[in-house]
């Protein structure tokens, strides 16, 4: 599932507090493991983040109020982040993000998003959520469970729906039979084949902790929407919840391993970087607090 972020737009040292947990072999491993994959991403230059950090906090440009790099309340650069200086990511796909309403705002990096892709991506806040029943047959909901499928499958299993729709009501993905890789098209699946398989629409992601998921999962409006999850994908991110499995990503991860696998295994398009840089500020975080618990000494 998307298990989702907890990182504050603040000084990122000042999330270090209490932290004293010394790092493991393992944890050693997996670290070097994360700044192989993070080293071989194309990125803007973050030069302007650098130069912000040096700073310090500066006002929002619609509401005033002082932020580190971005507001999150109004989705936009702060005075010391130029807007022209930042990243725009054209995504294929349109994004619905649902945010619990006690995630903190500045703790979510579901905000990157918006920031990174403003036109495609929309953010709600439960129970504020659109009904997606008539649209089920092109929206899948990116979560975790007993019932959900890879990318692949999803979109047989929306072509399903499509073509039931004017018949009967989709089945919901409980009752949907999993998929062998046998119906999967033949990679070489010719054009016509290729549109109908890829109906995708609108991808859904919940921004929210694990305890706080279940009462959004369980709204009826979410009911009957084909689930995907990420199973082959581990977090990178730097505040991941104790006891939860390393599958279990930050909002802002889980969109874009999405789209990277999306690119590949249904577009079937050669992947050079295109959505790189929904991690941009992800990265530079990643790496700003990785340096400071090095110099105190925690790593």
């Amino acid at each position: 599932m998307v298990l989702h972020t907890k990182m504050s737009s603040e000084n990122p040292s000042s999330t270090l507090q209490g932290d004293n947990i010394p790092m493991s072999t393992s944890s050693r491993t997996t670290s070097l493991a994360e700044n192989d994959m993070l080293q071989k991403l194309h990125l803007s230059s973050q030069e302007v983040l650098v130069a912000a950090q040096k700073k310090g906090r500066s006002k929002c440009p619609k509401c005033n109020s002082s932020r580190m790099f971005y507001c999150y309340t109004c989705y936009v650069p702060v005075e010391s982040v130029p807007i022209g200086d930042i990243p725009c990511v054209k995504l294929p796909l349109k994004i619905d993000i649902i945010k619990h309403p006690n995630e903190t705002d500045g703790k979510s990096t579901a905000i990157h998003a918006k920031l990174l892709a403003y036109d495609a991506v929309t953010i709600h806040t439960f129970p504020c959520i659109p009904d997606y029943y008539d649209q089920k047959d092109e929206i899948i909901l990116v979560f975790p469970g007993k019932n959900s499928v890879s990318i692949k499958e999803s979109l047989l299993l929306l072509n399903n729906c499509e073509d039931k729709k004017k018949e009967s009501s989709c089945e919901p993905p409980s009752k949907c039979l999993k998929l062998s890789q046998d119906n999967y098209k033949s990679e070489k699946q010719d054009k016509n084949d290729k549109v109908k398989l890829n109906c995708l629409k609108k991808v859904v992601f919940i921004d929210s902790t694990w305890n706080q998921t279940n009462k959004i999962i369980a709204d009826e409006r979410l009911q009957g929407l084909v689930t995907v999850e990420l199973s082959e994908r581990k977090t990178c991110f730097w505040r991941h919840q104790k006891g939860s499995p390393e599958t279990y990503l930050s909002t802002i991860e889980a969109i874009y391993f999405f789209m990277v696998d999306y690119h590949t295994h249904i577009l079937e398009e050669d992947y050079q970087g295109e959505y790189d840089n929904l991690l941009f500020f992800f990265t530079f975080m990643y790496r700003l607090i990785k340096d400071a618990k090095h110099s105190a000494g925690k790593i």
